[in-house]
């Protein structure tokens, strides 16, 4: 179970989208992540790069996190949102709750590989001393649709 979305997560991921679509441009999985701080200002944004930089650990996410980090001089994001256009998977939501993101908003789920409540639920696991917030299928159909686009245009 999520919680419900506002009108800025839709803005946030319509944000997120647009990265998405530049990845998807480049030959990347079209994934986009944007961190705002509490009053909706963007502090950093990420597209999946791993094609185009060939670093494994280049995804929308922990590039958004990276930016944020560099942007506030601290890695400690307590109290930011990020926005991405798919469910973060377990690299993804273990560099979140590294970085003490409060709230972690995203479009479509992944039913394969996701850690935000599909296939686990790192992001919400009691066990652990962190946790975050978590807002599902925001904008979802648009999310889906870029990917499977994506996808069926390379088989």
């Amino acid at each position: 179970m999520t919680l419900p979305a506002t009108d800025g997560d839709a803005a946030l991921v319509g944000r997120a989208l647009e990265l998405a679509r530049e990845a998807g441009a480049h030959g990347d999985v079209p994934v986009g992540a944007v961190v705002a701080a509490a009053d909706g200002t963007v502090l950093g944004a990420g597209r999946n790069e791993r094609e185009l930089t060939h670093d494994p650990t280049a995804h929308a996410e922990v590039l958004a996190l990276r930016a944020a980090a560099s942007a506030l001089g601290s890695w400690n994001l307590e109290g930011c949102t990020l926005a991405v256009t798919l469910e973060p998977c377990l690299m993804c939501a273990g560099a979140i709750l590294q970085a003490r993101v409060s709230r972690v908003v995203f479009g479509a789920w992944d039913d394969k590989a996701g850690a935000a409540g599909s296939v686990y639920d790192v992001l919400r696991d009691r066990r652990l001393p962190v946790r975050a917030e978590v807002v599902g299928g925001v904008r979802a159909a648009e999310a889906a649709a870029l990917l499977q686009s994506f996808f069926t245009d390379r088989r």
